[in-house]
C-alpha cells in the first residue's frame, strides 16, 4: 500500500508532514485540499501507523497489526471527509461490545438502548439514564470530548459530561445496584488505561460508551489499512507526496517547509529538535508521562471463539476483565507497574463481521491486554489463557499465533513509547496540558513548527482531530487562511 510519489508544481514543500497515522492523514487532507503542496515523510516502509493490516500467518486471511474495531470515525474530521465516510464499508456489529462475567453470564451493550437496559435488569433504568442524554445530544457531546480545548462545548454538553465524569470517575456512588452495569461501564472504561476511577478514564467511557448506542463500533470491510488506503488516495489526488523509508531524525531537514507538523510523541519531537527548543518548553517535554502499555497477540484459529455465552460472538469487541472491582483493582496494579496474571484484555473476532477478513476453517483474532509500560514478556499465552477462562475450548481452535511485548511495540511504533498505545497517560491534568502548557496547544516554540500526534488534544483514538485542529492552527497561523476547504 505504498503509493508512488506524486506532485504537482515546484517540487518543494510548503507543508512537510512527520508520520502517516490517521492524524498525519488527518492534518494532511486538510492542507493539501486548501491548496498546499504537502510532503509526507514516513519512517516505516508502509504508511498507516496505527491503520496497519497484513496477512500474517496465512494468504487469506488478513490481521488488523494495531487498531481493529473503529467507534471515533464518528468524529467530526472522519463525519465530513467524503473518502472514508463515502468510501470505505464498515461493517457494524449488532453487539457493539460485551463483557463476560463467571457462569456463562454476560453484560452487552447493544446498539439499541432499550434493548440494553431491558438486559440489564435492576440497573436498567440508571444505564439508561447515564446514556439516553448523551444519545440526545450526541454530537454535542462528541465535538466536545474531542475538541482542542480553547472553543467552550455547549453548556448542555458540559454539563451532561461533568456531571457523569464526577459520579463514575471518583468514589461516589454510581447509583447501580448490580454486577453487570457496572462492569460495563468499567470495561468501556478502561480503554483509557488510566488507574481507576478517574474522571478523564470515566470521559472516555462516557464518550466510547454512548457511541456504542449511537452509530455503533464499527470495523473496516478488509481491514484498518483500508481507512488509510483511502485518505493517502486523496492526498495523492491533491497533489501531495508521500516518502516511505525515510525516518526524520533532525528538523532542520525540513527547514525549508513553511510549516513542519509532527505526528510523533514528544519523545520524536526532543529527539529531532532537542537542542533546538527553549529550556522551559523541552523541560515539560521531558517531563511527560508515559501509561500503561498494551501487548498485542494475534490467533489465526479453525473456528470462532467459543465462549461459554455465545451471544458474545454476536459483538465487535468483548472486553475481559470481570467485575467492576476486579478491573479496578487489575488497573490499578499494571499501572503501578506490577505483573498480574490476569489483566484486563480486550478481543475482537472480524471475521464473524466480515467475511472477506477469514476463510473456511481459518479465521483471525486479534486482542491485546494491558501490561507495565516497557514490559517485555510475550503475551500470547497470557492472552490464550484469558480467552480460554471465557471459552473453555479456545486453545484446541488455535492454529497459530504469534505475540508483541509492550517493548516490541515501540519498536514498531516509536509512537507508542513502551507500548502506550496512547501517545501518553490518560489523566485530567495531562489531558488538559497535552503535551505541555501552551495557548495554542498543537504549537510549539519553535517558529511553524506543529505537534499533531495523540500526545496532542483530543488525545488517543483514531479520529483525525489531533492532525485536523494543529492543522487548523498551522493554515491561519502560516498561511492567513480561515476558511476551510469542503472534505467532502
Amino acid at each position: 500500500m505504498t503509493p508512488s510519489p506524486t506532485s504537482r508544481g515546484s517540487d518543494e514543500a510548503e507543508v512537510a508532514i512527520v508520520g502517516t497515522g490517521p492524524n498525519g492523514l488527518a492534518a494532511g487532507a486538510l492542507l493539501a485540499r486548501s491548496g498546499l503542496r504537502v510532503h509526507l515523510h514516513e519512517a516505516a516502509e508502509e504508511p498507516g501507523g496505527g491503520l496497519r493490516s497484513a496477512r500474517l500467518f496465512d494468504s487469506s486471511v488478513r490481521h488488523d497489526i494495531c487498531s481493529a474495531v473503529h467507534p471515533m470515525t464518528a468524529s467530526p474530521f472522519f463525519r465530513r471527509f467524503g473518502p472514508v465516510r463515502d468510501g470505505v464499508r464498515m461493517h457494524t456489529p449488532e453487539i457493539s461490545y460485551a463483557h463476560p462475567l463467571e457462569d456463562g453470564e454476560a453484560a452487552l451493550a447493544y446498539r439499541d438502548l432499550s434493548e440494553t437496559s431491558a438486559r440489564l435488569g435492576e440497573d436498567g433504568p440508571g444505564w439508561h439514564r447515564l446514556m439516553r442524554p448523551l444519545l440526545d445530544h450526541t454530537g454535542r457531546v462528541t465535538e466536545a470530548m474531542l475538541s482542542d480545548l480553547r472553543r467552550p462545548p455547549s453548556p448542555r454538553a458540559a454539563l451532561l459530561l461533568a456531571e457523569r465524569m464526577l459520579r463514575h470517575g471518583t468514589p461516589l456512588p454510581t447509583g447501580f445496584r448490580g454486577a453487570k452495569a457496572p462492569a460495563l461501564f468499567a470495561g468501556v472504561a478502561a480503554h483509557a488505561g488510566s488507574a481507576p476511577p478517574h474522571p478523564a478514564a470515566a470521559g472516555v467511557g462516557l464518550l466510547l460508551g454512548h457511541l456504542a448506542h449511537a452509530g455503533g463500533w464499527p470495523i473496516p470491510e478488509g481491514g484498518s489499512d483500508r481507512i488509510a488506503a483511502a485518505a493517502l488516495d486523496d492526498l495523492l489526488a491533491h497533489g501531495a507526496r508521500v516518502h516511505t523509508g525515510q525516518p526524520i531524525d533532525d528538523l532542520r531537514r525540513l527547514r525549508s517547509a513553511r510549516a513542519v507538523l509532527l505526528d510523533v510523541a514528544p519523545r520524536g519531537l526532543l529527539a529531532m529538535a532537542g537542542e533546538l527548543l527553549p529550556d522551559g518548553y523541552r523541560g515539560q517535554l521531558e517531563r511527560y508521562r508515559y501509561g500503561t502499555a498494551a501487548a498485542k497477540a494475534d490467533f489465526l484459529v479453525s473456528e470462532p471463539i467459543p465462549w461459554r455465552n455465545p451471544e458474545i460472538s454476536r459483538a465487535g469487541t468483548a472486553h475481559l476483565g470481570g467485575t467492576a472491582d476486579r478491573i479496578r483493582a487489575v488497573e490499578r496494579a499494571t499501572a503501578r507497574g506490577e505483573r498480574v496474571p490476569d489483566p484486563f484484555t480486550l478481543v475482537s473476532e472480524p471475521g464473524n463481521l466480515d467475511p472477506t477478513r477469514a476463510a473456511p476453517g481459518k479465521y483471525p483474532v486479534w486482542a491485546y491486554c494491558h501490561v507495565p509500560n516497557g514490559d517485555t514478556r510475550d503475551p500470547v499465552e497470557t492472552t490464550r489463557r484469558r480467552i480460554e477462562h471465557y471459552a473453555p475450548g479456545f486453545s484446541e481452535t488455535v492454529l497459530e499465533s504469534s505475540g508483541t511485548s509492550a517493548a516490541r511495540l515501540e519498536e514498531y511504533d516509536a509512537n507508542y513509547p513502551g507500548g502506550d498505545i496512547s501517545t501518553g497517560a490518560v489523566d485530567l491534568l495531562q489531558t488538559l496540558a497535552r503535551p505541555a502548557w501552551r495557548l495554542v496547544p498543537h504549537s510549539t516554540p519553535l517558529r511553524g513548527v506543529y505537534l499533531c500526534s495523540a500526545a496532542t488534544p483530543p488525545g488517543p483514538g483514531v479520529h483525525g482531530m489531533c492532525g485536523y485542529w494543529a492543522a487548523r492552527a498551522a493554515l491561519r497561523r502560516e498561511f492567513g487562511v480561515r476558511e476551510l476547504p469542503p472534505l467532502d
